[in-house]
């Protein structure tokens, strides 16, 4: 068993104070607050470089931190040592007559697995085990139906992938972003793929379609490509069907966007969506047609060119409403032509971010994308739209978020956090 220093914990008594010490006076970030009901605690974590500082926040009287700060007062709780396998690290310490509080791991945060040794084992010290779990929740590839004034917005999944964690995260260290997100041994982390389908008197729309099922065995494996739950299956747990898609909307067409517009049959590639007529911004058809060495592996020609030999492409230009509630606006930056779409209905605003930003980690304005072809582009447009976001209160969809739809973002204290609804 190898261990390596996870975080240390710290019981508080008043949290505003430590966060005053912390954040302003050693001028620390401190991550969004995550509340874990087991423990019915709530978790601040503090990235300090190779490790963390947690500060815990009781959220009952009853609770175990409530009562060591009642018995003790405020200050080190705990070390967090990280494994990488925490059921064999709790059998070899059982079998080394280690005693320990938790017997079998349970659930922790930041998807994490845990389990506590007694400080009798440990020279006084309540020693945590913890264990970076890749898996999501249960809960995370449901779909779901959210009423949009005269619109319905349906939350779907294409099921999981992963990509570089340096890529998803461009600038920001590792040591930072992988609290939010854990890598695994190939370095890449965990994403979701999450179309949404807009119902309206007018039709049926969907916004992007996912990765699809052409790849190759090398590229599944490249790509981490989970198709346990698909598209199809998403669409069969609320009553829809390729066959009831009438229009398909690209935000850009890179495969994980798009691949899913096309199946192989027989050898012979043709429209996954029979009756649909497929909506795509002219000047994002010329770069994915004409790629250079940087997009080039983005696109992927087997994608969207069948749809336009079979007839089915519809191209417009610039900025524009596609359908009555539906508004796609270009923001560059992930690609010359990016786009992200405004759902618009009933005074209500809900906005289709697709790579803007793709996981809730992304809120902060300065988490772009290694991908992203000119980041400052993006930077600039990002900044503009998640002020106008959290002030007008626009429901965010995340294309790529392992574990959340949709959520409000929003801002406390200087710190921005998603109140997630789907």
């Amino acid at each position: 068993m190898k261990a390596i220093l996870d975080h240390v914990g710290i019981a508080v008594q008043d949290i505003e104070q430590a966060l005053a010490f912390y954040r302003d006076a050693l001028g620390l970030e401190i991550e969004p607050a995550e509340e874990v009901a087991s423990q019915r605690v709530r978790a601040h974590v503090i990235p300090t470089g190779e490790g963390a500082l947690e500060l815990l926040e009781a959220t009952a009287p009853d609770s175990p931190i409530a009562r060591y700060v009642a018995k003790r007062g405020p200050g080190i709780h705990h070390l967090t040592l990280r494994v990488a396998d925490i059921g064999a690290a709790l059998d070899d310490l059982r079998a080394r007559g280690v005693r320990l509080i938790d017997e079998q791991p349970r659930p922790g945060a930041q998807s994490s697995l845990i389990a506590f040794i007694h400080p009798s084992s440990a020279h006084g010290v309540l020693v945590e085990l913890k264990q970076n779990t890749q898996a999501p929740a249960p809960f995370a590839l449901a779909s779901h139906r959210l009423p949009w004034g005269n619109l319905e917005l349906v939350s779907l999944h294409d099921g999981l992938f992963r990509l570089d964690g340096g890529g998803m995260f461009g600038m920001v260290p590792r040591t930072v972003w992988e609290a939010q997100a854990s890598p695994d041994n190939r370095h890449r982390v965990l994403l979701g793929m999450r179309p949404l389908v807009v119902e309206a008197d007018w039709g049926r729309l969907i916004i992007d379609c996912g990765v699809g099922d052409k790849m190759g065995v090398e590229q599944r494996d490249r790509y981490g490509l989970d198709r346990t739950r698909h598209l199809d299956h998403a669409f069969a747990d609320v009553g829809l069907s390729s066959e009831s898609v009438d229009l398909v909307l690209a935000t850009h067409l890179h495969f994980d966007h798009i691949g899913g517009a096309t199946v192989r049959e027989r050898d012979v590639l043709k429209p996954r969506f029979p009756r649909a007529r497929y909506l795509i911004r002219a000047a994002e058809w010329e770069e994915a047609t004409h790629p250079h060495e940087r997009s080039r592996a983005s696109y992927r020609p087997d994608d969207f060119l069948p749809l336009n030999a079979a007839g089915v492409a519809d191209f417009y230009d610039g900025d524009s409403e596609i359908r009555p509630g539906v508004r796609v606006v270009r923001t560059g930056g992930h690609c010359p032509e990016h786009q992200i779409v405004f759902l618009e209905s009933a005074g209500k605003t809900a906005v289709f971010a697709s790579d803007l930003i793709p996981t809730t980690a992304h809120i902060r304005d300065a988490w772009i994308m290694g991908f992203d072809l000119v980041p400052m582009e993006t930077l600039a447009f990002k900044k503009r739209f998640i002020r106008e976001a959290i002030d007008r209160e626009y429901l965010i969809f995340f294309m790529h978020d392992p574990l959340v739809s949709a959520g409000y973002i929003r801002e406390a204290q200087g710190r921005r956090y998603v109140e997630q609804v789907l």
